[in-house]
């Protein structure tokens, strides 16, 4: 396999966008964080650990963005690799940032709709992205996982979730107010029964279920995730950038705010 030439910073996704305007996870990846996803890094090797994936797999990633989980299943060298993300400067970057081989491909789609054969996975799995899709949008991308699995085939998803599971609406319709304006993306987090819920009513069987702290900006994490050099070269970009700054600061009060209601949570099911 040969890899591609990497991505310069400039040709992030977002790259293009105003500060103040900007998505929050491509932000963060402007400001040099790699590690996007609610759980951290340890729940993505946990995932992909519970997925066990092997040279007989086919693999179909939804939403790569960064292509960091893309690197770490490929580690493993399943039989094949497609990964599905709509918006195109985030497909490139993947690309940039993947090996180049026959049976390694990233492709623009959308999550609902990929466009992939039924039955062509043993292993679908998506980081990060449900969370900011409506509850219809949510159930449409778990059925399209779910068609293009083969039977006994896993998915795998890591998102944000809400705590307890009898949280107040008032509460979540708050979090998912302040979450949105916070990082400018529609934030529409489940509990951990209507995340299970969701998947049954996609056909899925839960297998496993994980949780973590959602500790995205704080310092251990960022240094957990990141490594001290990287985490300290963020934190030196996100002081000398105001406007940058703001958002950030904007973001974790919030994440600060609801830290007794919010998780990241990991669910592995099977067809």
């Amino acid at each position: 396999m040969v890899s591609r030439e990497s991505t310069s910073a400039k040709e992030l996704p977002g790259a293009q966008l105003n500060t103040q305007k900007m998505p929050g996870h491509w932000l963060l990846a402007r400001l040099g964080k790699r590690v996007l996803r609610p759980g951290g890094l340890a729940m993505t090797q946990s995932l992909l650990a519970d997925l066990d994936i092997s040279g007989e797999d086919n693999i179909v990633e939804l939403a790569p963005g960064l292509g960091l989980t893309a690197k770490m299943i490929l580690k493993n060298n399943p039989k094949s690799y497609i990964g599905v993300e709509r918006d195109k400067a985030a497909a490139a970057w993947t690309k940039g940032q993947i090996p180049e081989a026959a049976n390694i491909k990233v492709r623009v789609g959308t999550a609902e709709k990929t466009g992939l054969r039924a039955s062509s996975a043993s292993v679908v799995l998506g980081e990060a992205m449900l969370s900011m899709n409506s509850p219809e949008h949510k159930l449409q991308i778990m059925k399209e996982a779910h068609r293009v699995l083969k039977r006994g085939g896993r998915y795998a998803i890591h998102e944000l979730m809400i705590i307890p599971d009898d949280a107040p609406k008032a509460v979540k319709k708050d979090i998912e107010d302040t979450l949105s304006a916070a990082i400018h993306v529609g934030a529409r987090p489940l509990t951990e029964s209507e995340w299970c819920e969701a998947l049954t009513t996609a056909g899925f069987k839960i297998r496993k279920v994980a949780y973590a702290p959602m500790n995205l900006l704080r310092p251990t994490r960022l240094v957990a995730d990141e490594g001290l050099f990287n985490a300290v070269r963020f934190v030196k970009n996100v002081l000398s950038d105001r406007d940058a700054r703001q958002r950030v600061l904007m973001m974790r009060r919030t994440f600060h705010k609801y830290r007794s209601h919010l998780n990241a949570i990991a669910i592995t099911a099977l067809k």
